[in-house]
């Protein structure tokens, strides 16, 4: 049996020194509204909502990190999710490169630096979601699902 704490006790806060709270932004729309790309800033909030109801985060067409189609920075050290597989070779525990040609219609291939594979279902969620995003992007003037209201 392990005597003492395993944790730190909380401090409490006296509400005069509490830091004044931020105001919240008006909407998700208001996150991208300096992008000049404004389909990318209108699926970007879409998707942002979306997954504040359930949307499979791996799914997403666009990057609300680097604000950007995710085919764009899938090659990102910080898109490495050993945990769950993505971009992973775990066979060869290596992070998978990725290759993007934008040319329409656009490729996607993962490949393992060591081993040559990738075959993992994380990564061929990667692989569609990068194809969904090329499709998005590619998209040029026909209308979207998504539109962010004008203010």
């Amino acid at each position: 049996m392990v005597h003492g704490r395993s944790r730190p006790l909380l401090r409490v806060v006296p509400p005069a020194s509490a830091p004044e709270p931020r105001p919240a932004p008006s909407g998700p729309r208001d996150r991208y509204a300096d992008l000049d790309d404004r389909r990318l800033a209108a699926i970007l909030a879409a998707e942002d909502t979306a997954e504040e109801h359930g949307l499979n985060p791996h799914t997403r067409s666009t990057c609300y990190v680097h604000r950007c189609w995710a085919h764009q920075c899938v090659g990102d050290p910080l898109h490495v999710l050993v945990v769950t597989g993505h971009r992973w070779c775990r066979r060869c525990e290596c992070p998978v490169d990725v290759a993007v040609d934008e040319t329409p219609p656009g490729a996607v291939h993962l490949f393992c630096p060591r081993c040559g594979q990738a075959g993992s279902a994380a990564n061929r969620e990667v692989r569609q979601a990068c194809r969904t995003s090329l499709a998005a992007m590619h998209g040029g003037d026909t209308p979207t699902l998504y539109r962010i209201p004008d203010a």
